[in-house]
């Protein structure tokens, strides 16, 4: 991999995974501004204790070359519920952050994936 992808693979990894961490935080501290989206959506209270839990691990996993991938995909698929939350629910504009997070997902996922296949792309 070359020094620019590796970079831009660290970066991806160091916001994606604060970013995460951050969320899932709040969603597992019941803060209830990030509860009410699920609320909106009328699903079960425990859901949105649930996805925090998934994006707590998620961060962590983003670090481990042997999760890194899973997780990535795991957290691209939240990424995509919240983009549907924000355009249906909301506005465009409030998507951008989802949308943003679910392509530094697809950046590490890309990264990890050439570096376990063991390519020098």
């Amino acid at each position: 991999m070359s020094k620019s992808k590796t970079i831009m693979m660290w970066v991806s990894l160091s916001i994606a995974s604060l970013a995460f961490a951050a969320a899932g935080a709040a969603k597992l501290a019941g803060v209830e501004a990030v509860h009410a989206s699920f609320a909106t959506m009328e699903l079960p209270v425990w859901f949105g204790y649930f996805i925090g839990l998934c994006e707590l691990a998620g961060a962590a996993g983003l670090w481990l070359r042997a999760t890194s991938r899973y997780a990535s995909v795991g957290l691209f698929i939240i990424m995509l519920g919240a983009t549907y939350f924000h355009v249906i629910y909301e506005t465009f504009p409030k998507a951008i952050p989802a949308m943003i997070l679910a392509g530094l997902t697809v950046i590490i996922y890309v990264a990890r994936r050439t570096q376990s296949n063991g390519n020098a792309q």
